[in-house]
C-alpha cells in the first residue's frame, strides 16, 4: 500500500506533467487534465487544466479555456476562466469573455469581449459543461 508521502509524490508528478497537442494535430472534444496543457494544434472543444494552459502561436481553439494559469498566443473562440494569472501574448486573438484574477496583456494582443477581474480559485469551477451543445458561460461562475 502507498503511504501518504508516496501518494503526495504521485500527485505532484501528475500536476507537474505536461500534455501536448502538437502542431498539425486536430482534437475534437474536451481536453481535461490535472497537469499542464500545451496546445500547438487545433482543438474543437473545451481545454480544462487544474494547472497551466499554454496555447502556442499556431493554436486554434473553438471552446472555453479553464485553468489556474494560462499563457495564450493563438486564436481562441470561446470564454476564458483563469483563477490566477492570464497572459495574452502579442499574437493572441481572443473572441470571447475573460474571467480572471490577474490579466497581463502584451502589446499586439487582440481581445474582443468582456473582462471580469479579481476572482479567486474558489470562484472558478474546473468542470466541463453537462451539455456539450452550450458553451461554459459566466452564469456558471459563483458570484463574488
Amino acid at each position: 500500500m502507498f503511504n501518504s508521502k508516496e501518494d503526495q509524490r504521485a500527485a505532484e508528478q501528475i500536476s507537474n506533467s505536461t500534455n501536448i497537442i502538437s502542431k498539425g494535430t486536430v482534437l475534437t472534444g474536451d481536453l481535461e487534465a490535472t497537469g499542464n496543457v500545451r496546445v500547438e494544434g487545433k482543438v474543437a472543444g473545451n481545454v480544462i487544466s487544474k494547472s497551466k494552459a499554454i496555447l502556442g502561436q499556431s493554436s486554434e481553439v473553438t471552446g472555453d479555456i479553464i485553468a489556474q494559469n494560462a499563457d495564450l498566443e493563438g486564436e481562441i473562440r470561446g470564454n476564458i476562466r483563469v483563477s490566477d494569472t492570464l497572459t495574452l501574448k502579442p499574437t493572441a486573438v481572443i473572441h470571447g469573455d475573460i474571467i480572471t484574477n490577474k490579466l497581463i496583456v502584451e502589446a499586439g494582443a487582440k481581445f474582443n469581449g468582456q473582462c471580469k477581474m479579481g476572482v479567486t480559485q474558489k470562484d472558478i469551477t474546473f468542470k466541463r459543461n453537462e451539455s456539450a451543445d452550450r458553451p461554459v458561460r459566466q452564469e456558471n461562475i459563483k458570484a463574488g
